[in-house]
């Protein structure tokens, strides 16, 4: 019998304990994927393709405070500059839904194309919806979601302004990452809500990359100073800037996934203890028979770092299948958008693996240095 086969008897010896271990260590670094990548997918927004030459300017004392619609023309003119549209957020609520997971934002309708330019449409729809005020488009993981075809007309209460509007579906847009927001006419929620004149922020397009700073700092410039200023970031830094409303989250899952990696090392040290301790007598006859004390630990390191990789391999493994063959979207009714187990969430994971399969083998290991061959014999199984 070689080394490598004596491991492996061992740690299949009692085939339950093993299965059960490996099922511990699977489950444990499941939860701990999904805590992970919902971490990242909080954190880390997707970007769009476009968004790299794309500006928001919104007030500096809050996202929630209105700006004078006459930024508009002095935005136009900064050098660098291709197109500024209104960008106000309608805060809606879809057929009494106490959740609804689409935004719906009010823009300048003709620029849909100019600043968004991976939405894809077809071009007659592009054309009902510039001409009809009370028109809107809508993206395509919310149409499929409600069953929304052109045509259709919905009805969206404000939680923000006082009133309801009622929308007629003009286009149905795909190719962005979030294909779930409504969008429709600036003029529209003016008319309805009373605010002429005001907008929730700006939404720019630079010309270049190179224009990207100077625009932002120039829109920083040119309000400085007035009643209405405002803070200019690239959308990345907008969205970042958004997430840390979501509070201290990173604490939170943070905490939690401590707690299961804790709850995990426990199990196990538990397993690998109650292991060795059942084999104490043929360890002993190892000793007697010449086995030196780094060979044993080697072995119980083996045996230990074995079931706990073979619990990450089903683990990790089971997260990346199941996030790779289930639309997120669809699982969560589009409050995520993608769940992706990337390298270096797999990576971690394989860590925790790792490391617990050592910390775990060394009291047992300890505990059979201390034991003399004597001492082995006279333990019972």
């Amino acid at each position: 019998m070689s080394i490598p086969t004596f491991i492996i008897r061992n740690a299949l010896r009692n085939r339950r304990r093993a299965a059960l271990c490996i099922l511990s260590v699977a489950v444990s670094l499941f939860l701990l994927v999904i805590l992970l990548v919902t971490l990242r997918e909080l954190t880390l927004p997707l970007e769009d393709v476009g968004a790299a030459l794309r500006i928001v300017a919104r007030s500096r004392i809050s996202i929630a405070v209105l700006l004078p619609a006459r930024q508009r023309a002095i935005i136009e003119g900064i050098p660098g500059v291709e197109a500024v549209s209104p960008f106000s957020w309608f805060g809606g609520k879809y057929k009494n839904e106490e959740l609804t997971t689409f935004g719906q934002f009010a823009m300048d309708p003709k620029l849909l194309r100019p600043i968004f330019g991976e939405a894809k449409m077809p071009a007659e729809q592009y054309a009902a919806f510039e001409a009809d005020q009370t028109a809107c488009v809508v993206g395509k993981v919310t149409a499929d979601k409600y069953g929304l075809k052109i045509g259709d007309r919905i009805v969206l209460d404000s939680t923000i302004y006082p009133c309801s509007i009622e929308l007629k579906i003009a286009g149905v847009y795909s190719g962005t990452i979030d294909d779930r927001n409504v969008l429709f006419h600036h003029k529209y929620l003016d008319e309805a809500a009373g605010t002429g004149g005001l907008v929730g922020m700006w939404w720019v397009k630079a010309r270049s990359v190179e224009d990207m700073a100077p625009v932002t700092a120039a829109i920083n410039r040119a309000f400085a100073n007035t009643s209405a200023e405002v803070r200019a970031e690239t959308e990345r830094a907008f969205q970042l800037s958004f997430v840390s409303m979501w509070g201290n989250i990173k604490i939170l899952i943070g905490s939690i996934c401590t707690v299961v990696v804790f709850t995990l090392m426990l199990v196990t040290v538990s397993t690998m203890g109650m292991a060795i301790r059942e084999r104490f007598q043929e360890l002993a006859i190892l000793k007697a028979l010449g086995f030196r004390r780094r060979e044993l630990f080697a072995c119980i390191l083996a045996e230990s770092f074995g079931l706990a990789m073979a619990g990450a391999l089903l683990g990790v493994g089971g997260a990346l299948l199941l996030f790779t063959n289930v639309s997120i979207s669809k699982l969560t009714q589009g409050i995520f958008l993608v769940f992706e187990v990337t390298p270096r969430i797999m990576g971690t994971a394989a860590l925790v693996a790792a490391v617990l399969g050592i910390v775990a083998s060394i009291a047992p290991a300890v505990a059979v240095a201390k034991t003399s061959v004597v001492e082995g014999l006279r333990t019972l199984d």
